[in-house]
């Protein structure tokens, strides 16, 4: 294989850049051609195309967002899609793809594969969900982001003795609630895959303050609920203490990306770029106990399923 392209897909997270950087960085250090695909599927399709350099890649790494640009492109889902990508593909020469983006990024890549591309997914989303994967690109990058919001949340919340309810990203993942929450010493987590009781919280938070405490923090994944909603169940305690909720939204996405976002990222690149080398795809690389592996997409979608680190919310529950 001597061309490649590489694109980013979905949602936006701190280390794309990185990652497309060692994707280009590998590929042209062994002689190979790098094409970079701009605003993900969609640009594929409409020939956003060009041949990137080392130049290209240069200062890139430091920042959050993706320079490759992202875009929502449903069309894609469909076959006609797809084979409009392929030919754009075959009039750039291009015989591999990497992929960087979560399990919607990986679908269109496992379609191209199917139907004659060898494509190579790299989980890169902030929600940490990617199923087969300890971590994903962007993950470490938007904890270290909510866990100081929260700090900030908590000297005003304990200067007028409130409630703070916190809702963060994470779609139908509890991940960054759970490692946030357990990081600032929320006084309560709620995540989709840990039951709670709306009584009980309550009871929790209002004996705290009995007990002389002078505030409380909730973080909330917003799989679950909004912030709003949740407040609006927990009336016993409204009723009783100055609650507020805040909604941290995109800030999540951004930031410079941490040391371990860009290693991760590199780690990543690299390996996919010596897959499409030895002709292979069709599948994801992914990070399971610090050793980098790989799983079939159709794993991804059908026989692995993502965990989060339960034990975190009982050690939390243990510190209390």
């Amino acid at each position: 294989m001597k061309r490649i392209g590489v694109l980013t897909s979905g949602g936006d997270a701190p280390g794309m850049n990185a990652a497309i950087r060692a994707v280009a960085r590998k590929a042209i250090q062994d002689g190979m051609e790098v094409y970079g695909i701009r605003n993900g599927y969609a640009g594929l399709v409409n020939g956003e195309i060009f041949k990137m350099s080392a130049k290209d890649v240069s200062g890139k790494l430091q920042f959050g967002g993706t320079f490759l640009y992202s875009a929502r492109y449903p069309e894609f889902k469909e076959e006609a899609g797809q084979r409009k990508g392929i030919e754009q593909l075959k009039k750039f020469g291009i015989e591999g793809l990497v992929v960087i983006g979560g399990d919607g990024s990986f679908r269109g890549a496992a379609a191209l594969t199917k139907l004659g591309y060898p494509c190579i997914g790299i989980p890169g989303t902030i929600d940490n969900d990617v199923p087969g994967t300890d971590f994903t690109i962007g993950f470490d990058t938007a904890i270290n982001t909510v866990v100081q919001a929260i700090d900030n949340i908590r000297d005003t919340a304990g200067s007028h003795k409130r409630v703070m309810i916190v809702e963060v990203m994470g779609r139908d993942a509890g991940d960054i609630a759970l490692w946030t929450g357990l990081a600032s010493g929320a006084e309560e987590i709620v995540i989709p895959e840990h039951d709670f009781d709306y009584e009980v919280l309550q009871d929790h938070i209002i004996q705290k303050f009995e007990n002389g405490k002078r505030h409380a923090i909730v973080v909330l994944a917003e799989g679950v609920m909004s912030a709003n909603e949740l407040m609006q169940h927990m009336t016993r305690l409204t009723e009783q203490y100055d609650t507020r909720y805040v909604v941290l939204g995109h800030m999540q996405r951004g930031g410079k990306p941490t040391v371990r976002d860009r290693v991760l990222a590199a780690r990543f690149g690299v390996f996919a770029v010596e897959l499409l080398q030895k002709g292979i795809g069709g599948k994801c690389v992914a990070i399971v106990n610090d050793q980098i592996v790989t799983h079939p997409f159709e794993d991804i979608f059908s026989g692995l399923k993502h965990q989060p680190k339960l034990e975190l919310y009982d050690i939390n529950a243990m510190i209390q």
